[in-house]
């Protein structure tokens, strides 16, 4: 993978808040619900909705987003293309950790059963 340090702090700057609207409409556009989208947010992170919402008016870093959370252990069995990166064969770990985040909201949107997702 072809990645620079300048993508990797730009990923690392990005607030949480500022790309949850973005999965919110990605999935309700596909017919899958909010619900739906914090159940696999909180898979990967253990971040309940309550803990969700204070992140997201916090308006924190994904650094600090992924930093205080708890990532499931079967995180690493998350695997595919997104954003033209194999997920797997991603170097930084915070940046592997957000594209696992897209990689479950793309699965979600493309209508893929949940216990699938959940791995």
């Amino acid at each position: 993978m072809n990645n620079t340090s300048h993508h990797d702090e730009r990923i690392a700057q990005m607030t949480f808040a500022s790309v949850y609207p973005h999965y919110v409409t990605k999935v309700e556009k596909k017919g899958r619900t909010k619900a739906e989208l914090h159940q696999v947010i909180e898979w990967l992170t253990g971040y309940d909705r309550k803990k969700l919402q204070e992140l997201i008016d916090k308006k924190v870093t994904f650094e600090t987003f992924f930093k205080k959370a708890v990532i499931n252990p079967n995180a690493h069995l998350i695997t595919g293309v997104i954003c033209g990166y194999r997920v797997e064969e991603i170097e930084n770990p915070l940046t592997q950790q957000v594209r696992y985040l897209d990689k479950l909201v793309d699965e979600l949107a493309k209508g893929r059963k949940m216990e699938k997702i959940l791995r």
